[in-house]
């Protein structure tokens, strides 16, 4: 089982640091411009509708583990 929330990063993007999250919706969110790449198609048709206001509080939530982590590190 993998957790929620993933870091990475990647050579070719120094600057960048990226946050993965691993459950349905999954994404891939870059914290450097906030861009938003998804794996899984939001289509209502699914039977898994996701609302506009559950995506961003995903987003939030994968930037407050960011935080968490990076004050977990700095100590």
């Amino acid at each position: 089982m993998l957790p929620k929330f993933l870091l990475a990063d990647n050579s070719e993007l120094p600057e960048a640091v990226f946050i993965v999250h691993t459950e349905y919706p999954r994404f891939v969110l870059n914290l450097e411009n906030d861009e938003v790449v998804w794996f899984d198609a939001l289509d209502p048709e699914d039977g898994r509708e996701v609302l506009e206001e559950e995506v961003q509080a995903l987003i939030v939530e994968a930037e407050t583990f960011y935080q968490r982590e990076i004050d977990f590190y700095e100590k």
